[in-house]
C-alpha cells in the first residue's frame, strides 16, 4: 500500500487538502525502529494490539504500519467523525479492514500501549489531555512518536508533553516537518501537572453569560467563548422573534454554550446539539450537565445534521468553522449551510455568525434562502437565512 493510495472521502475536499503529508511519512520513518523491535519481540500478531496511533487524520500512519509489519488490531482514535469515517472507509476499500480498531480516548485506547503514533494536535490543552491519558495507562516502556507540520509545532509541546514524560527526543527536520520522541511515563504527573486545576475536562464560569463552560482538551475556546459565539448569543432573542420554535439545533455546538442559551431562551422547545468532533460532544453534555439543562438538550456526535430529516427543523445555530486541519476553507461552512437548508421546514430559519470578511451572504441565499443581516461590528455579522 502506498499513502497515495489513500483517499480523504467522505471528508471534506478542496484545494490545499490532501488525505496524507510529509509529518506521516516522517512519524512512520522515525517509528520504523520501534516497531520493527516490537514485532521481534511479542511477533506480529501481538505487535498490533500493543500498537496505538491517535489524530491520524485519514489513516496513513493507522494503515501505513499495517501494510509495513502485517499488523492487525492495531487501536486507533481520531476526533473528527469524517476522519474517523476516513480511516475505516481506505482500510476497507484498500483490503486492511482487520488492521484497525477505532476507538473513543479513554482508557482502553492505551491500556498496556508499547508504541503510539501520534499526531500532534494544534491545541496544547488537547496535548496535554492526551499525555496524561497515555502516561497514565499505556505501558510503563511505552515510546510516542508524535509528530507534526512545522508551522504548527511550538517549543512549548515539549514542556507539555514533560509534565508526563521524563524524556522528549526531538527530531532533525525534513520536509518542513519534525518528529517528538517521548519515553518515561510518570503518571502521577511529577512534572507538575497533578492537582486539581491540571484535570480533565476543565471548568469555568462565564459571568456575562452565566455559563458554567466545561472543557476537555481541544475544545475550540475551552473553557472560555469565543467572541463570534458571544456576539451571536447576544442576538439571539432579535434573531429569533416572537416565533418560537419547536426544534431547535445548536449545530456545530462545541462545548455547547450556544445549546445553554437555547435552552434557557425556548423553555418549551426541544433542544438538539450536533458536532463531528467526539471531545466536543463530550464538553457539550459536561456543559449542560453543569447548568442544570441536562435532560432538555440531546448532544449527539454527528456528521451536520445527518441525523436529523428533510424539513424536520425549525431553528439552526451555527457559528460554522473555516478550518480543516491546519488548511483554511469555506468547504466546511458552505457544506453546513446546505445541510441546514435541507432540514430546515419552509419558514424555518439559520441564525448563523461569521467573520465579515468571509463574505458568506451570497452562499447562504443560495444554499438555505433570502437572509438578512441583523447585526453586525467591526470583525462579525450575524445573519437570518430563512427557507423558502
Amino acid at each position: 500500500m502506498e499513502l497515495s493510495d489513500l483517499r480523504r472521502r467522505p471528508d471534506v475536499s478542496a484545494p490545499g487538502l490532501e488525505a496524507s503529508d510529509a509529518a506521516d511519512r516522517l512519524i512512520l520513518d522515525e517509528a520504523r525502529p520501534f516497531v520493527d523491535a516490537l514485532v521481534a519481540e511479542v511477533g506480529s500478531d501481538a505487535a498490533g494490539a500493543a500498537l496505538v496511533t491517535i489524530g491520524d487524520t485519514h489513516g496513513a500512519l493507522t494503515l501505513g504500519v499495517a501494510a509495513a509489519n502485517g499488523l492487525r488490531g492495531i487501536r486507533a482514535h481520531q476526533d473528527a467523525l469524517l476522519g474517523e469515517r476516513a480511516i475505516l472507509e481506505n482500510a476497507r476499500r484498500l483490503g486492511y479492514a482487520e488492521a484497525v480498531r477505532m476507538l473513543p480516548a479513554e482508557a482502553e485506547l492505551v491500556e498496556g500501549a508499547r508504541v503510539v503514533l501520534l499526531r500532534l494536535p494544534r491545541s496544547l490543552d488537547a496535548l496535554d489531555e492526551v499525555g496524561a491519558l497515555i502516561a497514565e495507562h499505556a505501558a510503563d516502556d511505552v515510546v510516542v512518536i508524535a509528530g507534526g507540520r512545522l508551522k504548527h509545532m511550538s517549543p512549548a509541546m515539549n514542556h507539555v508533553l514533560l509534565r508526563h514524560f521524563g524524556r522528549v527526543d526531538v527530531s532533525h527536520a525534513r520536509q518542513k516537518s519534525r518528529v517528538l520522541v517521548v519515553r518515561e511515563p510518570h503518571p502521577s504527573g511529577i512534572g507538575g501537572s497533578a492537582g486539581p486545576d491540571a484535570a480533565w475536562p476543565r471548568r469555568a464560569h462565564d459571568d456575562e453569560l452565566g455559563i458554567e463552560i466545561v472543557s476537555h482538551g481541544g475544545a475550540f475556546a475551552g473553557t472560555s467563548v469565543d467572541i463570534g459565539t458571544r456576539f451571536l448569543i447576544g442576538e439571539l432573542p432579535v434573531a429569533i422573534g416572537g416565533e418560537l420554535p419547536e426544534r431547535a439545533i445548536d449545530l456545530a455546538c462545541g462545548t455547547g454554550v450556544v445549546a445553554v442559551a437555547l435552552a434557557r431562551l425556548l423553555p418549551a422547545a426541544q433542544i438538539e446539539a450536533y458536532d463531528q468532533s467526539a471531545v466536543a460532544v463530550d464538553s457539550a453534555r459536561a456543559t449542560a450537565a453543569a447548568n442544570g439543562v441536562a435532560e432538555r438538550i440531546l448532544v449527539e456526535r454527528a456528521d451536520g445534521l445527518e441525523l436529523v430529516g428533510d424539513g424536520d427543523a425549525d431553528l439552526v445555530v451555527l457559528n460554522p468553522p473555516f478550518h480543516s486541519g491546519g488548511a483554511l476553507t469555506t468547504a466546511l461552512a458552505e457544506r453546513l449551510f446546505a445541510d441546514a437548508g435541507r432540514a430546515l421546514r419552509p419558514g424555518g430559519r439559520l441564525v448563523a455568525v461569521w467573520n465579515s470578511h468571509l463574505k458568506y451572504r451570497p452562499a447562504l441565499q443560495r444554499l438555505v434562502g433570502p437572509t438578512r443581516q441583523i447585526a453586525r461590528n467591526p470583525k462579525f455579522t450575524v445573519t437570518v437565512s430563512t427557507r423558502p
